[in-house]
């Protein structure tokens, strides 16, 4: 799933509506409705998801990016 449109980040607030765990996964139904889902379980209805979707916002990159390290 990739971000598709210009859509504010996600915060460590935004919850998945599956589990409760913190959502990576925003995806703006084409219906008009809005579904979060955490990393697992946006990748687990991922194909569904692209049926209905209009946009589908995927930050969960961030689960595996390096942190930034102050090397001073």
């Amino acid at each position: 799933m990739n971000a598709l449109l210009d859509t504010p980040a996600l915060t460590a607030a935004e919850r998945c509506d599956r589990c409760g765990a913190q959502a990576y996964v925003r995806v703006l139904l084409a219906s008009g409705g809005e579904l979060l889902f955490c990393a697992h379980h946006g990748r687990e209805h991922a194909d569904k998801l692209r049926q209905v979707a209009a946009e589908i916002h995927d930050e969960s990159d961030r689960l595996t990016a390096s942190p930034t390290v102050d090397a001073r």
